[in-house]
């Protein structure tokens, strides 16, 4: 039986022995021993380098004053970070003919995604994009980087920044 982690992200936040974790820190805490359990190779590797990169964030953090760690969003904008790179990966090995190792890569994206929260439509997300310009008053590309910004606080780990700044782009010239 393959790992799964399903079922909508939340916002709520837990308060523990050692500070505030967030419900997604708590899944992935989780997600390891279950994807040891179900001898999910894939998923174990993955989620230990999830948590490993969440532990090295935490630490960063903690030297900015941040004791309690990174926050939700910032988990997610990680996790979205990990799929990005991967992509980038899978182009190279594809030009490299490495097909194994583009398959690797996919399936590490697939166990990311199970801890993303469902994904806004290219509508959806052209919707939220223009009422953040309205809201915010943005009349021109100077405005671009705040309007990114604001969308990564507002919808991350929903939005693919990608193409969110091509529809910011387009909207704004």
């Amino acid at each position: 039986m393959p790992f799964d982690a399903t079922g909508p992200r939340r916002a709520s936040i837990e308060i523990g022995n050692s500070g505030i974790w967030t419900m997604l820190r708590n899944e992935l805490s989780e997600a390891l021993p279950t994807a040891m359990k179900a001898k999910d190779d894939r998923a174990v590797s993955t989620v230990r380098l999830i948590l490993a990169a969440l532990k090295d964030r935490d630490i960063a953090a903690r030297g900015k004053g941040n004791t309690d760690g990174i926050d939700e969003n910032e988990i997610l904008q990680m996790l979205q970070t990990m799929i990005k790179q991967r992509n980038e990966s899978i182009e190279m090995y594809e030009k490299g003919a490495r097909m194994e190792l583009a398959q690797q890569e996919r399936e590490e994206i697939e166990v990311i995604k199970r801890f993303l929260p469902e994904q806004m439509t290219e509508d959806a997300a052209k919707n939220a994009i223009m009422e953040l310009i309205k809201e915010l008053g943005a009349d021109g590309l100077k405005d671009m980087g705040r309007i990114m910004a604001a969308l990564r606080e507002r919808y991350a780990g929903r939005m693919d920044f990608a193409k969110a700044s091509g529809l910011v782009k387009a909207e704004l010239s």
